[in-house]
Formats: structure tokens, sequence, C-alpha cells
């Protein structure tokens, strides 16, 4: 599984733990709106660290907390470009 799929699927996690009937109420919650959908959605494959800081604190977790989940185990990055 690639990095960008593994924090939505966290994401999904998260909104399903927490109980929360939709992404608008994180959006809110973080002030990231138009990002988090356009990554969710997957029209930008990936997101900034900061905004991540926002959608954690939406979630009232810590960054650490986020990544402290075995998804990210086993996680890869497909490079878009070769670097030569």
């Amino acid at each position: 599984m690639d990095l960008s799929e593994a924090i939505r699927k966290r994401i999904q996690e998260l909104i399903k733990e927490n109980n929360i009937k939709s992404l608008n109420a994180v959006a809110k919650l973080a002030g990231v709106s138009n990002t988090l959908y356009d990554f969710m959605s997957g029209n930008i494959d990936l997101i900034k660290i900061d905004t991540l800081l926002h959608i954690c604190e939406a979630f009232n977790i810590q960054l650490y907390e986020f990544f402290f989940d075995p998804i990210f185990k086993d996680v890869e990055y497909e490079r878009k470009e070769k670097i030569s």
C-alpha cells in the first residue's frame, strides 16, 4: 500500500472510531475543507504535514498517534518520476 492510501484509510478509520457523521465535520473542525476533500477523493496525491496536523487536532490526537497504527507498517512510497 502506498503512503497516501494508508493516510486516507487512517482518516476513514478515525472518522468511524470517533462516530463522526461525515468528512465535512472533520474538514470544518480542522479548517482544511478543500484540501481534505481533494486528498480524500484522490484529486491530490500527497498531503502536507501541517495539514495533517490540523486533521489530527480535529480528532483530538497528536501526530505521532496518527502514525502509530499497523496500517503504516508496510507502507511504500511510489515515485512519480525517475531520479537520474
